[in-house]
């Protein structure tokens, strides 16, 4: 028996490469969105269905489920951003926020887990978060902030679920060149400035997280829970690397003699 998926925020970008990957490993998939394309988007793939459905309103969601039916895995990747700087930021703003990157999560993760439980069926879930939720960027103090209390919220799931058989785990995209993330990427200056910034030289495409996504849910990793991998390539790593240095600093604390890449005054590594 193929196993089934719902995946949120999956009328375009991330959700419905997620939603086409899992489709495309067998699972049936169901696409949820408030922007009613969804079903437009659904129909390109193989045996999915749309639902036009928020994410913050359990009877919806419910009600969403009740249709489907209760999905072996769940993968809560609808967000929206406001961005801006935290003095300008109107209470409106922030709760909009909060409420769909983080309530939503919630409610839909919920939803789930009480029907898995109640059917003592173990279950699979990928929190989509972000590297913005892991260091702070420019303006973007909603956003991240959201998003660094989904991964706390995935730990908190997967503590208090893993007794049910139900893993929880989160995947930050870094530079990813799709989604909310392609009006950044239309100017090829900024393009090619921030590839230069990522160790592996490149931007991330929807691919890259929808293969981590699947590996999450899959067996092949069914003894990790409450875990947040960062999908980006070592850029979020390399801040230091990235800081100017005068060559002179790599010298010190070399006695004379040695060089300092060996520390060896024979130049043997």
């Amino acid at each position: 028996m193929s196993k089934s998926i719902l995946v949120t925020g999956a009328a375009g970008g991330l959700g419905a490469a997620i939603a086409a990957a899992a489709a495309a490993d067998g699972y049936r998939v169901a696409l949820l969105d408030v922007d009613q394309s969804v079903t437009k988007t659904a129909a390109t793939i193989p045996g999915a269905t749309g639902f036009v459905c928020s994410t913050t309103g359990a009877d919806g969601v419910n009600a969403v489920l009740d249709a489907f039916g209760t999905p072996d895995a769940v993968v809560n990747n609808a967000g929206i951003v406001r961005f801006g700087p935290l003095l300008d930021q109107t209470l409106d703003q922030w709760r909009a926020v909060v409420d769909v990157n983080l309530t939503g999560t919630f409610t839909v993760a919920q939803a789930v887990a009480k029907r898995l439980v109640a059917e003592g069926r173990r279950g699979s879930m990928v929190n989509i978060t972000s590297m913005n939720g892991v260091m702070p960027g420019p303006n973007a103090g909603a956003y991240g902030s959201t998003k660094s209390a989904v991964a706390l919220l995935t730990k908190q799931m997967a503590v208090e679920w893993g007794q049910h058989g139900i893993r929880v785990n989160a995947i930050a995209p870094g530079l990813i060149d799709a989604g909310m993330s392609g009006p950044i990427y239309a100017d090829p200056q900024i393009r090619a400035l921030r590839e230069s910034r990522v160790p592996l030289g490149r931007l991330g495409t929807s691919d890259d997280i929808a293969r981590a996504v699947l590996w999450l849910l899959s067996d092949a990793s069914e003894y990790i829970t409450g875990e947040e991998i960062l999908v980006d390539g070592g850029v979020t790593i390399s801040v230091i690397a990235g800081l100017p240095r005068p060559q002179s600093v790599d010298a010190v604390g070399v006695k004379p003699g040695m060089t300092p890449t060996t520390n060896d005054p024979k130049g043997n590594r």
